[in-house]
């Protein structure tokens, strides 16, 4: 299958203690670049993440974004600071003795002071929160990639109708470079008739002319190597994969050959080809840029 770089996914886990969502989107890129929002608390499992992602895609610009809610009340607990509040109390009293001030310290006023009571968060058991992590994960990857398939079999088909119509100008290239050559034959014959009237006609020179015309203007090799990139493409897109590089390279090939046809040729109909078929080329290696 042929898949597209562009795709989209959203998937959810939830249970009695915690609930993850996780969304993610892409477009095209040259390499495999993750961008990954989540909140601090699960920060740990980047790692473990990017190494899942990579069972589902290779390439693209991938934005990933995850929200966790927590449904348990045993997050955080109280810690109480014995030792330093008496050292609190301690002092306070030595204030109080010292300055025959009232020492009106009660316990509520003592827990106030900085450090006696903590708020701390409970120890989190990691394999519960990856459990139940992995699980959106993969739903969403899942959606993901099966709409990067839909959008990749799109492409496959427009490409397809792309290179079918290529080969139909290779024909038309290969058909028509013969009548060129002979029609030039001709209008060389008619002009030295027009030249030397009655004289007789070098028939080897008119040959030498003709093949040497030939010769220049021949892109016998260009249409078959063209022809042979089309073919390559068509059979790549066939057997589906992560084929985009690959599709890439092909589509530099048929360029080159497509700019050589145009450069050697004098017939304005095969001109008017040649732009049509680098405009169709230019088409394919703008829908390549989006396959994986």
């Amino acid at each position: 299958m042929i898949k597209s770089m562009t795709g989209f996914g959203r998937g959810e886990y939830a249970d009695e203690n915690r609930k993850f969502t996780v969304e993610i989107k892409s477009v095209n890129h040259r390499y495999l670049d993750v961008n990954i929002k989540m909140p601090k608390k699960l920060n740990f499992f980047e790692s473990s993440i990017r190494t899942l992602l990579k069972e589902y895609t290779q390439r693209g610009k991938i934005d990933i974004y995850i929200t966790y809610e927590d449904f348990t009340e045993t997050n955080y607990a109280i810690n109480y600071n014995k030792a330093l509040a008496e050292e609190y109390f301690k002092y306070l009293k030595l204030m109080s003795e010292q300055f025959e001030i009232e020492n009106d310290i009660k316990a509520s006023t003592l827990s106030r002071y900085p450090d006696v009571l903590v708020m701390e968060e409970q120890p989190v058991d990691e394999d519960a929160l990856w459990s139940g992590l992995e699980k959106a994960l993969r739903a969403a990857f899942e959606q993901f990639v099966d709409s990067r398939m839909i959008e990749g079999e799109n492409l496959k088909k427009d490409l397809c109708d792309k290179l079918d119509n290529m080969l139909s100008y290779v024909d038309y290239i290969e058909e028509r470079s013969p009548q060129i050559i002979q029609a030039y034959r001709l209008k060389l014959e008619e002009k030295i008739k027009e030249l030397l009237g009655d004289t007789g006609i070098d028939d080897s020179r008119i040959a030498q002319e003709v093949t040497i015309f030939a010769d220049k203007i021949c892109v016998d090799e260009e249409t078959v190597r063209l022809r042979s990139h089309i073919v390559s493409a068509s059979d790549t897109l066939k057997d589906g994969g992560s084929v985009g590089r690959k599709l890439d390279f092909i589509a530099q090939e048929m360029n080159r050959e497509a700019n050589t046809i145009l450069s050697k040729s004098n017939d304005l109909k095969i001109s008017d080809i040649g732009i049509s078929l680098k405009t169709d080329i230019e088409k394919v290696r703008e829908q390549i840029q989006n396959i994986e």
